[in-house]
């Protein structure tokens, strides 16, 4: 559809740049059957800050709605500054002479400016209305052919699920078509959405190309050499491709000297995603699941023991058995009492298996009394961590890892744990920062994985019994 709106906007006076023409042959591209070949995952951008997103996706919209008589916009940004100023961008655009005619013939020029109810109208009773997520907005719409989630890095699920569906009525002949515009997500960021949307687009393509994932979604990525300096100036017009024709080298030093930060500045400017990002699920829910077993028979002893305890004193205890090359974890026991966690690990472990205690989680207090009653016990360091988090992963995709499901707080630990960088060469560990965040289960399990692996399996002694 692109050649037909940009025809369109070639008509009123609005051009564009090679990039934004390849961007948006991508987003508009057809299937044989003339729906738009992401229709169904919509199209995603990891673009760095003053490169053009809004001029662009707002250019592809204008022209949609110049082509398409009654086409439905709405434009959402999670802040309301932000869609104040996307807003009087917009307003900008349309009032261009080109523009200008084709607007509604009302007092206003087919603006509307209220706040809550911003929207652009056209003649042809085309509309874009502009709206805060963290205001409500979107709740209750209907029949929306394009949507746009700009700062999609801060995209939660109640968002999409509040919005997506007002596209199911799309009334455009080529189905609806939603945006996903943003940068990498900050750590503190609910960027988990944004975050699936990139590992979806990279599973197995290389980083840094324009593809087409299993003709349902559209992802592009703009950034700099994740290995280049954060000074590199070589490195701008490959992050920016505005850079210096549209974007200024005083543009661009002026950005540099207000985020003086490099992490910060790797991010919006750059484009860089981390290494290791902590919005992505290790394991997906429905994957997990899969994993489930019913555990080694009874007579046959745990290989490792985990141990580890919550911001909020919580202690969880995880065992592993090694199954040839497969391994089973299970939460054998729950509860607060540390005298009552030491009897149990005293009786249930004996001299035989290995308990792995991370070195700083709050359960390391229970590592000299564990070894002064003749416990096998490991104090764990963040390389042993960065290691049996690897083991855990690579288990998981490698479909050698089972679970026995008895406990639902293993699996509610594991779809709410996130990553956490661990040195700076890909290693990672699970993130104990959120407080709200219950992940000592999977931690425990973690390290009980890291035991069985490394000890090797034990001779069948009788099995312990775990918790229901």
């Amino acid at each position: 559809m692109f050649p037909r709106v940009q025809r369109r906007l070639n008509e009123v006076g609005f051009s564009f740049d090679p990039w934004q023409q390849g961007f948006g042959t991508i987003a508009l591209g057809c299937r044989a059957d003339g729906k738009f070949a992401a229709t169904v995952g919509g199209v995603a951008a990891s673009i760095p800050r003053q490169v053009g997103k809004t001029y662009t996706v707002g250019g592809i919209i204008v022209g949609l709605c110049l082509e398409f008589p009654g086409l439905k916009a709405a434009w959402t940004s999670h802040h309301n500054r932000t869609t104040t100023n996307t807003f009087r961008s917009m307003q900008g655009l349309v009032k261009r002479k080109g523009i200008a005619p084709f607007l509604a013939p009302d007092r206003s020029m087919g603006i509307r400016t209220t706040n809550g109810e911003q929207e652009i109208k056209f003649r042809n009773d085309s509309v874009i209305m502009f709206g805060a997520r963290e205001q409500g907005f979107g709740r209750g719409l209907d029949e929306i052919d394009v949507e746009v989630f700009d700062e999609a890095q801060i995209l939660t699920l109640k968002a999409l699920e509040d919005m997506v569906p007002a596209t199911n009525q799309a009334r455009n002949p080529h189905g609806g078509l939603i945006f996903f515009l943003g940068t990498p997500p900050r750590p503190d960021d609910p960027g988990e959405a944004f975050t699936a949307k990139r590992q979806q687009a990279l599973k197995d393509k290389p980083e840094g190309q324009v593809v087409i994932t299993r003709g349902k979604q559209a992802y592009v990525e703009f950034s700099a050499d994740p290995d280049s300096a954060p000074d590199d100036q070589t490195q701008w017009p490959i992050m920016n491709p505005s850079f210096p024709h549209r974007t200024p080298l005083e543009s661009m030093e002026r950005m540099r000297e207000n985020i003086p930060d490099d992490e910060s500045w790797n991010r919006e400017a750059r484009g860089i995603w981390p290494k290791v990002s902590r919005h992505a699920a290790v394991v997906k829910h429905a994957a997990w699941q899969a994993m489930r077993r019913n555990g080694p028979s009874a007579d046959v002893r745990p290989d490792a023991f985990g141990v580890d305890m919550s911001h909020g004193l919580d202690i969880s205890i995880a065992a592993c058995w090694l199954e040839g090359e497969s391994a089973h974890l299970e939460e054998v026991w729950a509860g607060s009492n540390v005298a009552e966690a030491l009897d149990w690990l005293v009786e249930a472990a004996g001299w035989q298996a290995e308990v792995v205690i991370d070195d700083i989680s709050p359960a390391a207090q229970m590592v000299p009394e564990l070894k002064a009653r003749g416990v096998n016990v490991r104090r764990s360091s963040a390389r042993d961590m960065a290691k049996a988090c690897l083991l855990f992963e690579t288990r998981a995709n490698a479909d050698k890892l089972t679970h026995g499901g008895q406990s639902t707080a293993l699996t509610d630990a594991l779809q709410g744990a996130r990553k956490r960088p661990i040195s700076d060469a890909g290693g990672w560990g699970w993130d104990r920062r959120d407080s709200t965040v219950t992940i000592h289960p999977i931690v425990a399990a973690t390290l009980a994985l890291l035991g069985g692996v490394t000890q090797g399996p034990k001779k069948p002694s009788g099995r312990i019994a775990t918790v229901s």
